[in-house]
């Protein structure tokens, strides 16, 4: 990780290695906090944070469903953001905003302990690397089951259940493969360990439903919007684990993989083991979204204004 000049921390520009907290902090014992992935592009109308409102809004969502008030407003959150990667002189970015109970009480009743936010920026290439978005990776189906809707809440982004993800990322990882699929607690297909997935059959574009405990990806939303508009029939539904070997094609979605395509899953080729021409078709109409290249897509990219010299 490269570091920045500054972190926003509870209301203030703080440098980054001042962006500290007590080791008896309620989030770090317990994992009670709620986070997002954001990433702001360079454009070709400047630097833009890419669906930046959407983001927001399933950060307080997720805050809400752990009874996390947020101290400050949608706006605040969205000013301070812009004004971040502005001071740091980013152009492009990587951008974590983070809200979890701090210091001030301990034990499994949280509600006394205060509420902190903070929100980082920095420069991150692709989470997957650049060669797995050209020619795609390869995926094991892990044996860590993806935590059930009858446990703890899927649709949240929480920092704790994360534990989940990455007990599957290092058993891909040992195992010699760049990232792992969870199924679902009845065996369906869900989600990899921080994207969200595709499957093409006969092609028909099919991705897992909200009742089978993903996360609602916002790159997931706009890929399913951006493969319509090419004409491509989505259709949200169970996918039985058989059918990730018998797939056309495979990719994956998210905020820091963007889109990438799955050439291998457990030592099965998908398709001939290259990009399939529809995953190639929606990753380069989606890119050119990221990039401010779509005008159709203009809307999803919010502006920041980065002055020639901040004092």
């Amino acid at each position: 990780m490269k570091p920045t000049e500054l972190i926003w921390f509870n209301g203030e520009f703080v440098k980054w290695e001042d962006a500290t907290v007590h080791v008896l902090t309620h989030g770090l014992h317990y994992g009670t906090g709620v986070f997002e992935g954001v990433r702001c592009y360079e454009t070709e109308i400047g630097p833009a944070i890419f669906r930046h409102d959407d983001h927001i809004a399933r950060l307080e969502k997720s805050a809400e469903l752990y009874y996390m008030p947020i101290p400050y407003s949608h706006e605040e959150i969205r000013t301070a953001t812009k004004e971040l990667i502005a001071r740091n002189g980013l152009r492009s970015c990587y951008i974590r905003p983070l809200v979890f109970r701090g210091y001030g009480t301990m034990g499994l009743f949280p509600l006394e302990a205060p509420v902190d936010v903070c929100i980082a920026v920095w420069e991150w290439g692709a989470y997957l690397g650049d060669e797995g978005k050209q020619a795609g990776i390869r995926a094991k189906v892990s044996s860590w089951r993806r935590i059930s809707g009858d446990s703890l809440i899927p649709h949240a982004k929480a920092s704790g259940q994360y534990l989940n993800s990455i007990l599957a990322k290092i058993e891909s990882h040992k195992s010699g493969y760049e990232e792992a699929i969870l199924l679902d607690d009845h065996g369906h297909v869900c989600e990899g360990s921080g994207e969200n997935i595709f499957v093409v059959r006969d092609g028909v574009i099919y991705t897992p439903a909200h009742s089978g405990g993903i996360l609602d990806g916002i790159n997931r939303k706009s890929v399913m919007q951006i493969a319509r508009d090419l004409g491509f029939t989505v259709e949200e539904r169970a996918i039985a684990r058989a059918e990730l070997y018998l797939a056309d094609e495979v990719f994956l979605t998210g905020t820091a993989a963007e889109l990438v395509p799955v050439r291998e899953i457990d030592d099965h080729r998908v398709g001939d083991g290259r990009p399939g021409d529809i995953t190639c078709a929606v990753q380069k109409l989606f890119d050119d979204a990221l990039f401010g290249r779509a005008e159709q897509y203009r809307e999803w990219l919010d502006p920041v204004e980065i002055p020639a010299r901040i004092s």
